[in-house]
């Protein structure tokens, strides 16, 4: 397959992505399989493509029944309200987990009120470690096979995201405890 042909699988993705049919970080360790490091620009485009695509969607489309429904959750508005205080660092912790869903996380950002700029700053910078973790640990598979029978089977690359994950975690809760005290 060559790059036109990736290219167009890539903007394919994005809607995938987009609505929860694809998880950018399966997609990233399949490219890193087929491409290796070449991956990289398709799928920051499938990435940030996905992002911009539910920014948009949720800013140019009828979205009032989300509104509606969540004006009705206190607890929910109140999240949504704290996220826009410190919007960078909460979508940077956000998108540096590998156990957040990516359309799920991009949508909350969008509803809550958050900036473009600061969604795609800080998902650049959550998301580029672990989709380089990812096209890693796919270009280094000799096998699909063995990334689906064995996803963990590299020691360095168990650490890593168990790191990505730790430090995620406690990012979010050092931002939002402040939010959350008893009144």
């Amino acid at each position: 397959m060559g790059y036109l042909e990736w290219f167009l699988l890539s903007i394919l993705l994005t809607i995938t992505s987009s609505v929860a049919l694809s998880p950018p970080t399966f997609l990233a360790v399949v490219f890193g399989y087929f491409l290796g490091f070449q991956a990289l620009p398709f799928l920051l485009f499938i990435n940030f493509g996905a992002i911009s695509l539910v920014y948009l969607l949720y800013k140019y489309l009828d979205f009032r029944w989300v509104d509606s429904y969540l004006n009705h959750h206190q607890k929910v508005q109140n999240l949504l309200q704290n996220i826009r205080k410190d919007e960078l660092k909460i979508i940077f912790f956000a998108k540096l987990s590998p156990v957040l869903p990516f359309a799920l996380t991009n949508l909350t950002f969008a509803v809550s009120g958050a900036s473009i700029r600061h969604i795609v700053l800080g998902g650049f910078m959550g998301m580029l470690p672990r989709t380089l973790l990812a096209i890693y640990t796919g270009s280094q598979a000799r096998e699909i096979s063995e990334i689906i029978n064995n996803p963990t089977g590299d020691f360095t690359a168990q650490l890593i995201v168990f790191g990505l994950v730790l430090v995620s975690v406690f990012g979010l809760i050092f931002v939002m405890k402040k939010y959350f005290k008893p009144s």
